[in-house]
């Protein structure tokens, strides 16, 4: 999309569903039946959708994303703790997200799994049905490999392949542009967000 166009903003929040007075909800956000969307929660769809379903609990201070490259979809009868991050994932029904979790860009955890405390799952990993990711580990890959976080070495020699700035903001590594990565990360999503606002 080009980030001169203007976004259509829809949101369907159903009359069941609860929203913490001091929830931030931006751009095209559904909201299922029976759901809670807790104190300090964020919501934001930079260019994509948030799609929750039905009696989904999201608690309190936590972040869902979408973006230009991914939505963010999360099932129904899905928990998620306070101090979470969910980003442009695909999280399937009955699925427990505790306390910290942080599952990234492209990402899909399938129907009743565990991702248990401060635990991530990388950019483009695929969780099979009935996981469950042990306090503070790295699923990393499709299939999912899980790794405790010592294991660095390990971790790096699957993640560098998902190709985190292609995928989160479609910037190939390497290119051909003499800014460094960073540089053009940040400079693309501010003028993103910027124009978005104006």
């Amino acid at each position: 999309m080009d980030t001169s166009e203007k976004l259509e903003i829809l949101q369907i929040i159903d009359p069941s569903a609860y929203v913490a007075p001091n929830a931030v909800i931006e751009g095209n956000v559904t909201i299922g039946p029976e759901s809670v969307i807790s104190y300090g929660a964020v919501l934001i769809a930079d260019g994509g959708t948030i799609t929750v379903g039905r009696n989904t609990i999201i608690m309190e201070n936590s972040v869902i994303r979408s973006s230009n490259y991914n939505d963010c979809i999360v099932g129904n009868n899905v928990m998620v703790g306070p101090h979470c991050h969910l980003s442009g994932c695909h999280i399937e029904d009955e699925v427990f997200i505790a306390t910290g979790v942080s599952v990234f860009n492209g990402a899909y955890v399938k129907s009743l799994s565990e991702l248990r405390i401060n635990s991530i799952v990388h950019v483009g990993t695929y969780m099979d049905e009935g996981t469950t990711l042990p306090i503070g580990w790295i699923a990393v890959g499709n299939p999912a490999q899980c790794f405790p976080p010592d294991k660095h070495e390990e971790i790096w020699r699957l993640q560098k392949t998902l190709n985190f700035p292609k995928n989160v903001f479609g910037i190939s590594r390497p290119n051909n542009s003499t800014d460094s990565l960073i540089k053009q990360m940040t400079d693309k999503y501010s003028s993103f967000i910027l124009t978005k606002r104006s």
